[in-house]
Parts: structure tokens; sequence; C-alpha cells
């Protein structure tokens, strides 16, 4: 899956949910590679009736190749505790190794965040627009390298995607990159709906 540098992510759609799943396509093929799948805890789902969820902990796994059962090896997960202003949301590859962290900007006009590696450097950061649905990932220089938004230039006709349904490109990482650098890129764009924006 790590080796793609576009992911189509699609919500599961059901009705009183208290924990989201998203199917990770390949869009140029139309086959699902990956799952992220929110595992928020028993009594954090129960809470979940009565507080803002983006305020409990959470954790999204990432499965690589899922069977019908969702089941397949998680590639990465992450990982938020409880917050009240702003959140720090962590990444683990191999269930305790850390590749990095999140930090959400403060008073932004479009949203985003910073991204930082396991040596808490800045790497990335999120930068949202006004809209609040485009939002592109810059290295440290400014520079694009990713892009996450409600368009799907695929099927040989661009389209929007629904609200729970975004197109990922990553498009500028370098092929050097390695699989906890990619992970942590990937799954600070995964982040935007599952953790920060979901309500």
């Amino acid at each position: 899956m790590l080796k793609l540098n576009q992911f189509f992510i699609k919500e599961h759609v059901g009705l009183f949910k208290l924990s989201n799943a998203y199917d990770i396509i390949n869009p140029e093929t139309g086959v699902v590679v990956g799952l992220a799948q929110e595992k928020p805890g028993g009594l954090i789902q129960f809470l979940r009736l009565f507080i803002d969820k983006r305020m409990l902990p959470t954790r999204v796994d990432v499965i690589d190749g899922p069977d019908d059962e969702g089941n397949g090896k998680t590639v990465f997960s992450i990982k938020r505790g409880f917050t009240l202003i702003n959140s720090k949301i962590r990444v683990f590859v191999d269930g305790d190794s850390e590749v990095g962290y999140f930090k959400a900007k403060f008073f932004s006009l479009g949203g985003g965040f910073w991204v930082y590696d396991s040596k808490r450097v800045k790497v990335a950061e999120i930068k949202g627009d006004w809209r609040g649905w485009n939002f592109k990932l810059l290295d440290v220089s400014g520079k694009e390298i990713g892009l996450v938004t409600k368009k799907w230039a695929g099927l040989g006709k661009e389209m929007l995607t629904s609200a729970d349904n975004y197109m990922v490109s990553l498009s500028g990482v370098t092929d050097g990159a390695n699989l906890g650098e990619k992970a942590l890129l990937l799954a600070a764009c995964i982040a935007i709906d599952t953790v920060y924006k979901e309500k």
C-alpha cells in the first residue's frame, strides 16, 4: 500500500455509528488496498454519546490488504489522548515504534497542523484553505509534496466526491522516502478527516 502515491479514501456508510472506518482505494484500479479503522474502546464509545468526540481519546489502525472481515497487517496507527485545546496526535509503526506526531495550528484561517518526526523535528505542514476541504502538504521549505481534495480525477473525468470521501496525493514525496516517513505523511492526510474534522 505505501508504494502508492495516490489514494482514494472512502468512508463506510452507516447509521448511528460510534466509530468510523474508511476504505483506502487505489484510484487507478479501484481495488481496496487498505482500511483505516477507528478503535476508540467501549467506554470512549459510550462517552461519545455525551461529549464531543474530538475531545476524547481515539486510535485509528491502518491495515494493508484487509480481508472481508477487515483483518490484515497493521501498517501504522494514529493515536490521540484526551484533549481540550491543542492535542498531540502520535503515529506508530510496528505497534509501538513512534515515527512522529502532529500538532494543530492555533489561529489558522483554513485549518491545518504541523508534522514532526520522532526526533521532534518539523518535517511538513498541512495547510487548509478557507473553504475547508482543500489541504496542501508542504515540506519545511514550503514546497508542495501532497494534496488532499474532494476532487477525483478518475474514470476519464473529474468529479466531486461526497462529504466523507476524498483524494490523497503524495506525488511530491521522493521515491527515496523510507516507509516510516511515507506512513507519517499518509497518516497526516488521513488524520484530517478521521481525527480533526469528524464530529
